[in-house]
């Protein structure tokens, strides 16, 4: 069983619902220890004094804040938590927003909010609400010694607590050289967007998480189960990702990268029995292409074939 990373309260106005604190990610990654490569023993990290060498324990140890090149001032327990808010047990909402109204790139890490005994009633009539008019809490909360911005939402039974990032932690788009300007300052043809409309129609699908997996992981863990059965045996990993005949120039066809993706349409999802019409010209124009490729192969095949012989 999880335990809460705090359990307090979520306050709006006059209203106080008891909460626990939950995780809302779970982590996936496969963790290494560092051996030594002689004889695979592990490799301990030790806190060395960087003049002298020697080991520091723990209790001479401090905090400090390198302001200059090699120029430190030491920071005590007390200033981190004479800095620290007072409010450590509640989520308190300052303003409700239009959901639609923060931008992605402010989500950062989702927790998930448990109503406490008999709280069931306050937390159902907020969630509901917000559901009802399209709303979510902008909040303020204390995990540990730092307090976080965050945003209070409902997704299905529950209500979702976001960690928001500040806007000075974000980059500004702006900072980086992005095409600005009309579309057709590109000299995008409407036949472009419209065959980029189709393809999209074409993949469109409902939102399932569960279809999306870490694949990276698999095949990992998979090379390390064969490490472990063969007991030390090396493995050899085939990188099966597909040459892209595209990826090498700058001179990009749209039109033909369209027309093929509406043709293949690979990734339509799974299910789906609509397909994309695609013009019977440009379908019989490649069969001729094809055949008379095909045909002057041959025909290299059996002139060369003749030559052999000959000789």
């Amino acid at each position: 069983m999880a335990r809460p990373i705090w359990s307090g309260s979520l306050s709006f106005g006059l209203l106080n619902i008891p909460v626990s604190l939950m995780s809302g990610e779970r982590r996936t990654d496969l963790s290494f220890r560092m051996l030594d490569s002689r004889d695979k023993k592990p490799i301990r990290f030790e806190r060395v004094n960087a003049d002298t060498g020697e080991e520091v324990p723990w209790k001479d140890i401090v905090k400090a804040f390198e302001y200059d090149k090699g120029s430190y001032v030491v920071i005590e327990k007390e200033d981190i938590a004479s800095a620290a808010p007072e409010s450590h047990e509640s989520v308190d909402v300052e303003a409700f927003i239009d959901a639609g109204s923060i931008g992605t790139r402010f989500y950062e890490k989702p927790y998930i909010l448990v109503p406490g005994k008999k709280a069931e009633k306050g937390y159902v009539l907020l969630r509901e609400t917000l559901k009802k008019t399209g709303k979510i809490g902008i909040a303020r909360v204390v995990i540990r010694t730092r307090e976080y911005l965050c945003a209070v939402m409902p997704e299905d039974d529950a209500l979702v607590l976001m960690l928001l990032r500040y806007p000075q932690e974000l980059v500004d788009p702006a900072d980086y050289k992005l095409p600005t300007g009309k579309a057709s300052s590109y000299r995008i043809a409407d036949k472009e967007f419209q065959m980029a409309t189709q393809l999209i129609d074409s993949m469109s699908a409902d939102w399932a998480p569960d279809a999306y997996h870490d694949e990276f992981r698999e095949r990992l863990s998979d090379i390390i189960k064969k490490r472990i059965k063969a007991k030390g045996a090396k493995t050899k990993v085939v990188d099966d990702t597909p040459h892209r005949e595209d990826a090498s120039t700058n001179v990009v066809d749209f039109v033909a990268l369209l027309q093929k993706s509406l043709k293949d349409n690979k990734r339509t999802p799974a299910g789906s029995s609509d397909k994309v019409p695609v013009k019977k010209s440009t379908t019989k124009k490649a069969a001729k292409k094809t055949t008379k490729k095909t045909a002057k192969s041959r025909t290299t095949k059996t002139a060369k074939k003749t030559a052999r012989k000959a000789s």
